[in-house]
């Protein structure tokens, strides 16, 4: 009988999911003419950034059928009227993953959470220890705890990225200086900035600036575009003293230059706090087995006293 139950239980829940996902994707709804323009407009401003997000190849690897379905829940949220925040977006620009495959995933770690209360509990409810009855809040906190979970993933490796194009931008900086002191023009210079590394931030930063040859950009406007996509303010400042070169002559090397070594100097500092904050982690860890240790040779003399 249990069994029985917890069989029509996981039918029914599947049933349910998916009757809320036929009708969350494919229910549009009706819209007036400005709204359609609207949308079509939004569609064109989403597949423009998709283009230069997608100029490296980053994406290729990326499941089509979470592509598909992440694209229709876009479109679904869209529609009415919810856009995803501007951080999110640049941490999804850094790491190179596409918003379709982040929503996909977070939908299916969602659900995931729905169904794992079911699948912790079922094998003891299957042996008779328990009925198995799971309550509602515990599902809804299984789906939370599922939801939130491509999103922290995705936040840590975008620090952990962000942190490491920083420290390649203090690099370019240098070489786009040096490369300026020997005369050469400013697309010269950054061109030849970016051919002697073959790092990710180096390929996206030289991917970028080949889009913007092909697309018939200036560089700067190109570097400028890419710091707002990947919310690097290093790359937005480079862009714009890259622009008083060209529009105003202003010698700027070693404006550059000094930008660079304050960059370095910060990625120092930051990696000194880092390194204090783990000190200071083992430092408790240590305590915490110096106490374990006491309490593991105390026991037996203050047992003996009160006699237990």
């Amino acid at each position: 009988m249990t069994t029985s139950l917890l069989l029509v239980m996981l039918l029914g829940g599947v049933a349910g999911a998916g009757v809320f996902l036929l009708f969350t994707v494919f229910e549009r709804g009706t819209v007036t003419g400005a709204a359609g323009l609207a949308q079509l407009d939004a569609q064109r401003l989403r597949g423009r950034r998709a283009r230069s997000l997608t100029a490296d190849r980053r994406h290729q690897d990326e499941s089509v059928r979470m592509r598909k379905l992440g694209s229709e829940l876009r479109t679904s949220l869209a529609n009415r009227g919810v856009n995803l925040p501007p951080s999110l977006t640049a941490n999804l620009g850094i790491v190179g993953q596409s918003v379709e495959t982040f929503l996909a995933r977070t939908l299916v770690f969602a659900l995931l959470g729905i169904f794992l209360p079911f699948l912790v509990l079922g094998p003891a409810a299957a042996v008779g220890a328990y009925s198995l009855v799971v309550p509602l809040w515990l599902t809804g906190f299984g789906a939370l705890i599922g939801a939130i979970v491509p999103y922290s993933q995705l936040q840590r490796q975008a620090e952990a990225r962000r942190r490491d194009f920083r420290h390649v931008v203090s690099s370019f900086l240098d070489l786009v200086a040096m490369n300026l002191a020997g005369g050469r023009g400013v697309p010269e210079a950054l061109s030849s900035a970016t051919a002697i590394s073959d790092g990710w931030a180096m390929v996206r930063i030289r991917d970028t600036l080949q889009a913007a040859r092909l697309q018939g950009t200036t560089p700067w406007a190109a570097l400028g575009q890419l710091g707002d996509e990947v919310d690097v303010d290093e790359l937005r400042d480079l862009a714009a003293a890259l622009a008083l070169v060209a529009e105003d002559g202003a010698k700027v090397r070693d404006s550059l230059s000094a930008r660079a070594g304050s960059m370095r100097r910060k990625e120092l500092a930051d990696a000194e706090g880092r390194a204090a904050a783990r000190s200071q982690s083992m430092l408790i860890a240590q305590l915490l087995l110096c106490v374990g240790f006491l309490l593991f040779l105390t026991y037996p003399a203050v047992a003996r006293v009160l006699g237990t």
